[in-house]
């Protein structure tokens, strides 16, 4: 497996179509891992970008050092791993704590970044979205990787997609079962996130920063992060794109893939294409 050692924290990487002219990097949401971008990064790599996934300290596959983390930290961390990989300007695509973390790099790094696209993300809390968390916090103190699962899967999904799903959601639930003593550090890294998330979206007041095209795209029926949040994203970045997905929910790298990758596929190869003209 790929790690590299960024600012004392051994992150794991991929790298995909490495001679692609364009560069694209997922990051991923909070429970996720670079596998977790199958549906997107298979296509991107066909249509020739190069393809960068990296799991954020505290994920699946990366370090999970107990000092507090820092949205900043993570945006760090990523632009470390770029500049390793001798990427000088690439396109972001977040969901979730990727967007969000997305969001903080692009204000950061801004030189960086072609483009954003941030998918079912927020720039703020409210108290509905406090208490989700901490119910997914409660879950992972507990440390039964089945039970846990099962409990965040109805704040996540849309009620279609596990009526239809139901299988696919099971096999989801054994492959965490099947972490064995990893899943420990794995609930763990979960709990670190979680406070972080909690302690770092407060970035509304700074979106004006984001000078870069932005598509905000978010699951009409996203109970966790619902639509409320994309527009506040929308209307603080000033050249944004605001697309809403029917029948969806938060998940919606599983969900609507094939939506999905349409309105980033033409939102990255328009602004590719203005910029060329």
């Amino acid at each position: 497996m790929p790690y590299q050692k960024i600012n004392g924290v051994n992150l794991y990487y991929e790298v995909l179509n490495k001679d692609g002219k364009e560069t694209v990097a997922f990051f991923n949401g909070v429970m996720a891992s670079t596998s977790s971008w199958g549906y997107q990064a298979a296509l991107f790599e066909k249509m020739g970008y190069r393809v960068i996934l990296h799991d954020f300290k505290g994920q699946l596959l990366s370090e999970k050092p107990e000092m507090p983390y820092l949205f900043k930290d993570h945006a760090a961390e990523a632009k470390g791993l770029f500049d390793f990989l001798g990427v000088e300007k690439l396109h972001l695509v977040g969901t979730s704590y990727g967007g969000e973390i997305a969001m903080r790099f692009a204000m950061d790094f801004p030189e960086t970044v072609k483009t954003i696209s941030v998918i079912n993300s927020v720039s703020e809390l409210d108290e509905m979205l406090r208490l989700f968390i901490l119910g997914w916090k409660n879950l992972a103190a507990i440390g039964d990787a089945e039970a846990f699962y099962w409990g965040m899967t109805p704040t996540i999904y849309h009620p279609d997609y596990i009526q239809k799903n139901k299988h696919l959601l099971q096999e989801r639930a054994e492959s965490l079962k099947t972490l064995g003593k990893e899943a420990k550090e794995y609930f763990r890294g979960q709990i670190i996130l979680y406070d972080t998330f909690l302690n770092e979206v407060t970035m509304t007041h700074e979106l004006q920063k984001i000078k870069c095209p932005a598509l905000v795209v978010c699951g009409m029926e996203d109970i966790l992060k619902p639509p409320k949040f994309s527009k506040i994203i929308a209307e603080n970045i000033k050249n944004s794109e605001l697309a809403f997905i029917p029948d969806c929910g938060h998940v919606t790298i599983f969900e609507k893939p094939e939506v999905l990758n349409s309105l980033l596929l033409g939102f990255i190869g328009k602004n590719i294409s203005s910029k060329k003209d």
